[in-house]
């Protein structure tokens, strides 16, 4: 413990100041758009189950990146959770291999209705670079009906924000 102590001493401070980044023109009136859609439809948040299955974790990254304090999704009434029961929406990113299909499926019928999915990433829709590949299943919607998709290797948190509004938009 010592040594720690002592080390940190010895450096200094490592960190730098945080300078403000500027968001993409627009995305908070697409926010604001989004928010009040949700609130309109679900009358509460809307609430997301995230399944990676077998991604390269980029779409991972810009999903967390849409969680961080920069774009901040949840302000827009977008909660992630840990379970498929309390999901709405089943956000799936990845070319989902034969060993993740039976859990694909579970985790979608063990959500409670009305439920979508929602595809991120090349590699979701239709398998990317790995769909010839023999331990790819291919294209998710042979698995699970898909509502819509967020393009993009990986797409950006603003992406990821007007998918989810023009989805929304349509849900009846």
């Amino acid at each position: 413990m010592m040594r720690i102590l002592w080390n940190s001493f010895k450096k200094g401070i490592l960190s730098r100041k945080f300078e403000k980044v500027s968001l993409p023109p627009g995305y908070e009136k697409t926010g604001g758009e989004l928010h009040s859609l949700i609130k309109k439809k679900f009358g509460r948040s809307l609430h997301i189950r995230e399944v990676a299955a077998g991604s390269c974790g980029a779409c991972e990254s810009e999903i967390i990146s849409a969680g961080n304090p920069v774009y901040d999704i949840q302000r827009f009434g977008v909660d992630f959770v840990a379970s498929p029961r309390h999901a709405d929406a089943l956000l799936v990113t990845g070319p989902v291999p034969r060993n993740m299909e039976l859990a694909l499926k579970r985790t979608y019928e063990a959500m409670p209705g009305p439920k979508f999915v929602v595809t991120c990433g090349d590699c979701a829709l239709d398998g990317g670079a790995f769909r010839d590949s023999y331990y790819c299943a291919g294209d998710i919607g042979k698995i699970v009906p898909v509502a819509a998709h967020i393009p993009g290797c990986p797409p950006r948190p603003q992406a990821i924000v007007e998918a989810l509004l023009l989805l929304i938009g349509r849900i009846n």
